[in-house]
């Protein structure tokens, strides 16, 4: 399944985000409907039930585990000179929808957000949202880099090693992402035939008619 087309009908539609949803105008709707309709245009049946399923379900994530996402996100991959950061590339409703659509990422996420504010806790006495940027920072280092952890911080390493991931995964899907790549893609070469010293090597020339009917690039 394209999850790129799925979640951008899920940000322009009516499920991945409410703060999208709230901040279209009535006099919008048509437009959003036809926009997440078009986007998924050329899925097949069992892909468009697939997402209206996936649709259907409440949010996973509380209000305050989607904020600890978004600053973890945008940790991760932050702005830069060359393109703008996880949450202006929509990561964090990826990361929402990735974990409806695959379950099996509900616990380790969940169990691991709930470690990183009992860490914060004791050693800040505060949640990770509200810790200093320093501090957030001071917390990840000590599970950001595997090989260096403690190991008493295992669950840790193991959850942030998914957000990581997960993040990444959302950003160089995106749009933003791919062109921070610089993937063009595939895209139509400008060829101009046989150079003409090979052709000239090879005692061949092409003649007035082909030179005059074939297209030229300069």
């Amino acid at each position: 399944m394209d999850r790129r087309k799925s979640i951008k009908a899920l940000v322009v539609g009516t499920v991945a985000t409410g703060v999208v949803v709230q901040a279209c105008k009535s006099s919008d709707d048509k437009k959003v409907a036809a926009d997440a309709e078009a986007l998924l245009a050329d899925r097949m049946q069992e892909e468009k039930d697939h997402l209206k399923k996936v649709e259907a379900e409440p949010d996973f994530f509380t209000a305050h585990e989607l904020a600890t996402i978004t600053v973890l996100s945008d940790i991760i991959v932050p702005k830069d000179a060359i393109s703008g950061s996880a949450t202006e590339a929509k990561v964090p409703e990826f990361i929402a929808f990735i974990v409806k659509d695959m379950p099996e990422h509900q616990t380790p996420m969940r169990g691991g957000l709930r470690w990183l504010d009992m860490q914060c806790f004791k050693q800040f006495d505060k949640a990770f949202v509200d810790c200093s940027a320093a501090d957030q920072i001071k917390m990840l280092d000590q599970i950001a880099y595997p090989e260096k952890a403690d190991p008493k911080n295992k669950q840790g390493v193991t959850f942030f090693n998914l957000m990581r991931d997960l993040t990444l995964t959302g950003f160089y899907t995106s749009e933003m992402g791919v062109k921070d790549l610089g993937y063009a893609g595939n895209v139509p070469n400008k060829w101009n035939g046989v150079p003409a010293e090979v052709l000239k090597e090879k005692g061949l020339a092409y003649t007035d008619k082909e030179n005059k009917e074939c297209v030229s690039y300069s």
